[in-house]
């Protein structure tokens, strides 16, 4: 295998990683979970972005102090030890396949535009979730540069919605902003901050997935933090001006009922023809981030099992270097999650989702803080990583929170069971690297 198949991302799918991630099914559906909390969620834009920029700066830091390292769970191994950084690692995982669920139900909601009988009932939506999953998961067995490619297409695609949505609200703007004006949205309240801050959150996760999957990535060193830092600066600009424009563009209520906000508000301004452009290229997009997400899902196991702090059928991969074990494993959780909650709403299931991912996610930039503290590395930037980080996760409510940290407990067997079965063969630095590949 050479070296562009073993790592077949540059700087452009390094950034298509990092960018298709985060657009997909956030800025999809976050118009109407955010519009009841009017400029409290506005704010929380702003704060996210500050928070999700201190955190970057604290994993480039660490990705440039060990260039060798494969992953930012790889350094806070190497920091913090074994055991802490597979937890962290496990954390991460379970927040990327419960995120499937949300991703891949999002992907449905915009496709049902097009042919209702698919979101007729909760049970229909979520049979058409996992057959999306399955589909995502076929092509990523056929190895990361395929995935690599279908990414960098669907980032470009994704792309399109947005620009539309930029276009009317700057026309709105340039005709004297009165739309905006209109109708009246609920003032600031500190006491509603935190809340809100944690759901805008979960549509930033996924500017870490070029660390994450800087294993595949040529001169990680160099391409992982230029994509890190562009791919986040890009994505938050877009989600302050399109999320908060539509939200002060229409009546709290009417954002707040929409199934496809971002359809409806297209088509409200531009007509049906056109809001149903924007529905297909937006669940273009949540397919896109779906991908990405899923080739992360195999990569992390893969990495751990390397590290031995996982059995090693985890690092079992086919002739393309997939590890097929921990893909399938991966994709079968996150179809059990989506049918489990069939008989609730989508909306009911979204909103739970939305905590649960951001709550189990927030322990790498936790982990990575601590580490950075640890190791003298942007200490000051660590400080405010972390108040930020345990500021989202006590947001996320204590349900979330609770079954986030029951979720990771469940990997301490599986550490020490891999640690007993390959005892007699110590794990070097080249391995412990490979952790969080």
């Amino acid at each position: 295998m050479d070296a562009t198949e073993k790592r077949p991302f540059g700087f452009w799918m390094a950034a298509a990683l990092v960018v298709g991630g985060m657009i997909g099914s956030g800025i999809f559906v976050l118009p109407a979970q955010l519009a009841p909390y009017g400029w409290t969620g506005a704010a929380a834009w702003l704060f996210c972005t500050a928070g999700a920029l201190v955190i970057a700066v604290v994993l480039t830091r660490l990705a440039a102090s060990m260039p060798r390292a494969s992953g930012a769970v790889a350094i806070c191994a190497e920091i913090l030890g074994p055991l802490p950084g597979m937890l962290i690692g496990w954390a991460y995982w379970v927040g990327v396949w419960s995120a499937n669920a949300i991703i891949s139900l999002t992907a449905i909601r915009y496709l049902g535009q097009f042919w209702p009988p698919l979101t007729a009932t909760p049970l229909a939506s979520s049979i058409g979730a996992v057959v999306l999953i399955w589909l995502l998961t076929a092509l990523n067995l056929r190895g990361a540069k395929a995935a690599g490619r279908f990414q960098v297409v669907t980032t470009a695609l994704k792309l399109l919605p947005l620009i539309a949505v930029l276009l009317i609200i700057g026309g709105l703007a340039f005709s004297g902003g009165a739309q905006f004006r209109a109708a009246p949205h609920p003032a600031f309240e500190w006491d509603q901050l935190t809340a809100a801050v944690t759901l805008a959150f979960f549509a930033l996760i996924g500017f870490e997935g070029a660390s994450i999957a800087a294993e595949r990535v040529r001169d990680p060193a160099r391409n992982v933090v230029r994509a890190t830092l562009a791919g986040l600066v890009l994505t938050a600009l877009l989600y302050i001006v399109v999320c908060s424009g539509i939200i002060f563009a229409l009546p709290e209520k009417t954002a707040a009922d929409a199934a496809a906000p971002m359809a409806m508000f297209v088509a409200t301004f531009w007509g049906n023809d056109a809001g149903l452009a924007v529905a297909a290229f937006a669940a273009i997009a949540a397919i896109g981030c779906l991908n990405g997400w899923i080739l992360l899902q195999g990569e992390l196991p893969l990495g751990m099992s390397r590290a031995g702090v996982l059995p090693r059928w985890a690092g079992i991969t086919n002739r393309r270097d997939v590890p097929v074990g921990p893909l399938v494993v991966a994709s079968t959780l996150a179809s059990i999650l989506v049918l489990s909650n069939a008989s609730k709403s989508t909306g009911a299931l979204l909103d739970f989702m939305l905590r649960l991912t951001t709550a189990s996610t927030l322990w790498i930039y936790i982990g990575a803080c601590i580490a950075a503290l640890k190791a003298g590395i942007a200490r000051p930037f660590a400080v405010l990583g972390l108040i930020f980080a345990l500021w989202a996760l006590w947001g996320s409510g204590i349900q979330a929170g609770s079954l986030s940290i029951a979720l990771i407990a469940v990997a301490v067997p599986l550490y020490f069971l891999a640690r007993r079965g390959e005892s007699p063969r110590a794990v070097n630095n080249d391995e412990a690297e490979q952790i969080f590949g």
